[in-house]
C-alpha cells in the first residue's frame, strides 16, 4: 500500500513504524472474513481493511472525525485479523497509533470521558475495585439489570497459598480486576505450582499491567505502569526467578509487548525486552510439567473458550485444550473457536450492544456440546460470558486445582 504522509505525521514518534505497517498491507480483504465486528455489521469501515484506510487517510492529512473515532472504537483489538493476514500486517500496533492520533484531534463527549476515566481509576486499584463490587452486591436488588449483569456471581472462596519453600521460583502478576472478580484464580495457580515444586513469589509493588490505561486514551499512563512493574520485578529476575506468570491472558499479551513499546526508552529498553521474554502464560509453564502424575480428572463435560489474547496475540491457541485432554478431562467440540466473546478489556462497557451480541453468539457455540462447565484463561472473558447467567464459567486452573484436591 502506497503512503503519502503529511509533514505533521512524518514527525510523529512512531511514523516510521506506521508507514512500514501500512506498506505491508496488500488490501486483500481476507481479514474481514474473520473480523467479529465486520461479521455483525457488514460495514467495510468496521473491518480491519477499512480501519487501516481510515488511519492512512488521517496520517496523510485528512481530518479525523467523530465517525473515524467510532469505527476505531468499535474494533475489539482481538487480533483475529493478524492470524488470518497472509502478509503479516501488524494491525494492533497500527491501531494504537491511529487511535492516539484520532483521540488527540477529536474530543470525546463528556459522558464518554467520564466513563473512561472512571474505568481507569477503578480498575487500576484492586482495593477500590473490590470495594465497588461489595457495594454493588449489597445494593444488587435496587440496581437496573444493565448494572447487575456486570456483577459476578458469588465467587469461590480464595484458599490458602503455600509458603515460598522451593528452589524453583516464579513471579505472578496479581492483576487489577481479577482479585475482585475471581479471587481464587491466582491462589489455585499457586497451589498447583507448589505441588509441582515451584514457589510463587509475591510482588505486591507490581500493579495493573497498563493495558487498561493504554487502551483508554492514556497511552503514556499505560507505559508508566509498565515501567513501574519492570522496577518491581527486576530484582527478583536478577535473583533467578524463572518467569513472570500470568493467569489472565489479556495482561500477558500486553506484557509481551513491553519490549516493543519501550524499545526506544534508553532507561528501560533492555529490561523491557527481558521482561517480555520471561512473561509466560500459566499454560506454557504447566504444559512442560508432569501434571498427570498428580491430577485426577473428573468425567465432567467441559467446553473451553480460548481468549483472543491467548490464541491471536500470544499464539497459544489449542494449548489449554491439549493440556486438559492430556489430563483426562472430557472436552466438548466448540465451533468457531477463533471468534471473540465481546469482552475485550473494557469493550463490554464502552460498546455494550455489540459486546452482548458477540457474547450470546459465543455462548451458543460453547453450549452446542451441552457442557456442564465452561472454562477460559482470561478474567474479562470469564466475567463477560458468566454475566449471561447461563452455563457457569470459571478459569481452567480452578478445575485442575480442584482435581488435585480430590
Amino acid at each position: 500500500m502506497q503512503t503519502r504522509f503529511s509533514d505533521d505525521s512524518k514527525r510523529l514518534p512512531r511514523a516510521e513504524e506506521a508507514e512500514r505497517i501500512l506498506r505491508s498491507c496488500v488490501h486483500c480483504g481476507f481479514c474481514n472474513a474473520t473480523c467479529p465486528t465486520y461479521q455483525l455489521l457488514g460495514d467495510e469501515l468496521d473491518g480491519p481493511r477499512g480501519r487501516i484506510y481510515l488511519i492512512k487517510q488521517v496520517l496523510e492529512g485528512q481530518p479525523a472525525t467523530a465517525s473515524t473515532q467510532l469505527h476505531l472504537d468499535r474494533c475489539l483489538s482481538c487480533r483475529n485479523c493478524e492470524t488470518t493476514c497472509p502478509s503479516g500486517v501488524d494491525y494492533h500496533n497500527l491501531l494504537d497509533i491511529g487511535r492516539a492520533l484520532v483521540d488527540r484531534a477529536v474530543p470525546r463527549p463528556s459522558g464518554q470521558r467520564v466513563l473512561r476515566l472512571g474505568l481507569r481509576s477503578l480498575a487500576a486499584s484492586p482495593e477500590r475495585f473490590k470495594a465497588l463490587l461489595r457495594l454493588g452486591a449489597v445494593f444488587r436488588p435496587l440496581l437496573p439489570t444493565s448494572f447487575t449483569g456486570k456483577l459476578p456471581r458469588p465467587a469461590a472462596l480464595q484458599g490458602e497459598r503455600p509458603p515460598v519453600r522451593h528452589a524453583r521460583r516464579v513471579l505472578m502478576l496479581e492483576g487489577c480486576v481479577q482479585p475482585g472478580l475471581s479471587p481464587n484464580t491466582n491462589a489455585a495457580a499457586a497451589r498447583v505450582l507448589d505441588r509441582l515444586g515451584i514457589s510463587v513469589i509475591a510482588t505486591p509493588d507490581a500493579g495493573c499491567c497498563g493495558a487498561l490505561d493504554y487502551h483508554l486514551d492514556a497511552q503514556g499512563a499505560g507505559l508508566d505502569r509498565a515501567r513501574h512493574n519492570i522496577d518491581a520485578w527486576w530484582p527478583h529476575l536478577e535473583k533467578g526467578a524463572e518467569a513472570i506468570v500470568q493467569t489472565a491472558s489479556g495482561c500477558g499479551a500486553f506484557i509481551k509487548d513491553y519490549g516493543h513499546l519501550l524499545a526506544h526508552d534508553p532507561a528501560y529498553a533492555v529490561k523491557a525486552r527481558q521482561v517480555s521474554e520471561q512473561a509466560l502464560d500459566l499454560v506454557q509453564v504447566l504444559g512442560e510439567e508432569p501434571l498427570e502424575q498428580i491430577c485426577a480428572a473428573r468425567n465432567q463435560r467441559i467446553a473451553v473458550h480460548c481468549p483472543c489474547t491467548l490464541q491471536h496475540a500470544q499464539k497459544l491457541g489449542g494449548h489449554i485444550e491439549a493440556l486438559l485432554t492430556r489430563l483426562g478431562f472430557n472436552l466438548t467440540e466448540v465451533p468457531d473457536g477463533h471468534l471473540c466473546c465481546g469482552s475485550a478489556g473494557t469493550y463490554s462497557l464502552t460498546q455494550p450492544v455489540l459486546a452482548k451480541q458477540l457474547r450470546d453468539n459465543r455462548l451458543n457455540a460453547l453450549e452446542s456440546g451441552q457442557p456442564e462447565l465452561i472454562v477460559t484463561a482470561n478474567v474479562g472473558c470469564q466475567n463477560h460470558l458468566d454475566s449471561a447467567g447461563r452455563t457457569p464459567v470459571r478459569h481452567w486452573i480452578e478445575l485442575v486445582d480442584q482435581s488435585l484436591a480430590e
